[in-house]
């Protein structure tokens, strides 16, 4: 659960910094939505005050054209400023259509990351009031781990036994911890023949979880609650 809970948190960073980086470009469209239209605006001001009006001759009937060269001006410039608009436009859309792939290349990476560990969907749950547990899980995800034994099962806390190994491997599952690195503070009875519990914490990563397993006929044991301390009660 160690590395477990600190992808969590390295997830929730970066998807803070991408929320930010698409509000930011969010915020950059709008911007250049409005200069694009209060200039289209003032060029359609321009036009509209610069072109000459056609001033009727009265004494001999003719009517005075506006000459060519404001207009092929007028057009020149709207030509631009649709460019502009037009080149604005995609580049936002390929900036957020980056963040997007890069957003969805992250989701895969920890998809498979979860995958590759054989993790369980965790599900915070009211914890018991103790002082010094910072969060409560459980998970539905959670299988027995197997078993070696036969016939009616007797919990050993005797360290090496097959029991006791058995019982190591459900608290690492259950920790998200390999068990390679898994630290194992403190192992006792969790109040009946077929329960335990044991603390933990992963190498030198100082959080330590609480974790309770029970034991299944025929299958092993297997995780049923984890806490995350505080601090380490057992060290």
């Amino acid at each position: 659960m160690g590395s477990r809970f600190n992808q969590r948190d390295q997830k929730r960073k970066v998807n803070k910094i991408y929320n930010i980086a698409i509000t930011i470009v969010s915020i950059l469209i709008v911007i250049v939505a409005v200069t694009i239209f209060l200039s289209d605006d003032g060029t359609k001001t321009k036009k509209a005050t610069t072109e000459p009006k056609q001033i009727a001759d009265t004494d001999s009937g003719k009517v005075a054209d506006k000459p060519a060269g404001k207009e092929e001006e007028t057009d020149s410039e709207k030509e631009d400023a649709v460019g502009d608009s037009e080149a604005t436009e995609e580049d936002a859309v390929e900036e957020d259509s980056k963040a997007t792939e890069e957003d969805a290349e992250e989701k895969a990476e920890d998809g498979a990351d979860s995958e590759k560990a054989g993790d369980a969907e965790l599900v915070e749950v009211e914890g018991s009031g103790d002082g010094n547990v910072a969060a409560t899980y459980t998970s539905e995800g959670w299988k027995p781990v197997g078993t070696e034994q036969s016939g009616d099962h007797t919990t050993s806390f005797e360290k090496g036994s097959v029991d006791w190994n058995e019982m190591s491997k459900a608290i690492a599952s259950g920790a998200g911890i390999d068990e390679g690195s898994m630290k194992l503070w403190w192992l006792q009875n969790g109040g009946s023949p077929s329960t335990a519990i044991g603390t933990v914490s992963e190498g030198d990563n100082p959080k330590t979880y609480r974790v309770y397993i029970e034991w299944v006929d025929g299958s092993g044991w297997k995780p049923v609650k984890v806490e995350e301390l505080k601090t380490n009660d057992k060290r």
